[in-house]
């Protein structure tokens, strides 16, 4: 705790509080997509990359992972570029190497071998030691009227939820 002049006292975040708060969702992956299964990955950032990322400026709208020598890439995932940063700053939108174990990249390529299967974004975020992580999810396709059905439920549980507040 520490005292500022003509104020009360002002407690800080520590580093751990701020890296917490960094959560970039992609909510348009759950509702276009079916989300089987989940997986943790790890990301290879340069230094202004993971600066902007704890900044909170990026995003996963538009963001797909593919296999390229069996190697998990991210493609077309936001980073803004750092505002401090010179001429080592980087690309906003360029590919980045995923990092999972072999074990798990072998899994994803079967499942991803399937039709109508894929894997997609769907959460960025600092874990407790400050590494930036991914979470990715082997998804299906929706059709319309699964997206219909899906805004009916939501439409319900919200009116339940009015009505119960009363």
């Amino acid at each position: 705790m520490r005292f500022e002049i003509g104020k009360g006292p002002v407690q800080s975040l520590t580093m751990a509080q701020q890296h917490a708060s960094i959560n970039i969702k992609n909510k348009r992956a759950s509702f276009d997509y079916e989300l089987v299964e989940t997986y943790t990955a790890g990301i290879v950032l340069t230094g202004t990359e993971i600066k902007s990322i704890r900044l909170g400026k990026a995003s996963l709208v538009d963001t797909f992972c593919m296999f390229e020598k069996n190697e998990l890439w991210v493609r077309n995932m936001y980073v803004a570029e750092y505002f401090y940063g010179t001429y080592n700053n980087h690309n906003a939108r360029r590919d980045r190497k995923l990092l999972l174990n072999r074990n798990e990249l072998r899994k994803l390529t079967r499942q991803t071998k399937e039709t109508g299967f894929t894997i997609v974004p769907t959460r960025l975020f600092i874990n407790e030691k400050g590494l930036a992580k991914l979470v990715i999810a082997v998804a299906k396709g929706k059709k319309q009227y699964d997206k219909r059905q899906a805004l009916k439920e939501k439409e319900d549980k919200r009116a339940m939820d009015r009505m119960f507040k009363k």
